[in-house]
C-alpha cells in the first residue's frame, strides 16, 4: 500500500469517525469540509511529485523562448 492511499483511509476513517460524533449538521459539514481539503491537497501534491520532470521541462522552454 502506498503513501497516498493510506493518507485516503485516514481521512476517511476521520469523516466518518467526526460524522458519528458530532450531531449537529451544521458543525458537522465543518471537519468534513477541512478532511476534504487535506485529501483534495495530497491529491494534487501527489501528480506535482510524479510529474516534476513535465514542470521542469515546460520552465526551462519558456525561460529559453524569452
Amino acid at each position: 500500500m502506498n503513501r497516498l492511499a493510506a493518507a485516503l483511509i485516514a481521512y476517511a476513517v476521520l469523516g466518518v469517525l467526526s460524522w458519528v460524533t458530532i450531531g449537529d449538521t451544521r458543525i458537522r459539514a465543518v471537519p468534513l469540509g477541512i478532511l476534504a481539503l487535506f485529501a483534495l491537497k495530497s491529491v494534487l501534491r501527489r501528480h506535482e511529485v510524479m510529474h516534476t520532470d513535465k514542470a521542469e521541462d515546460e520552465e526551462s522552454k519558456d525561460l529559453a523562448e524569452s
